[in-house]
């Protein structure tokens, strides 16, 4: 039996901390989190009923290429991917600063 591909303890604070602060702009209200065998995703949403707007995911096989994380936007364009869960979530955060001025 394989093992599930997770997020650990430190990358769902990273994860969940920008959630947060999201969800307090108004941005986002909901989200679902996935632990697949090849891939952990978690995906945000504006509304309960409707497709992601973003996923976050970690592909343990893409470490030594092209990183272990990436943000996916809803029409499946990667938009940004990388070794450091903090810089890719950046491309997020940005948005966040957008939205609060």
């Amino acid at each position: 039996m394989s093992e599930q591909v997770c997020f650990d303890r430190r990358e769902l604070g990273l994860i969940l901390g920008l959630y947060g602060r999201m969800v307090a702009a108004g941005e986002w209200r909901d989200y679902g989190m996935s632990c697949l065998r090849d891939v952990a995703v978690f995906s945000v949403f504006r509304r309960t009923a409707e497709y992601p707007l973003y996923r976050i995911e970690k592909r343990p096989k893409l470490r030594a290429r092209q990183g272990l994380y990436s943000v996916i936007a809803m029409d499946g364009q990667i938009v940004r991917r990388g070794h450091d869960l903090g810089l890719v979530l950046k491309v997020l955060e940005r948005k966040l600063i957008r939205t609060i001025g």
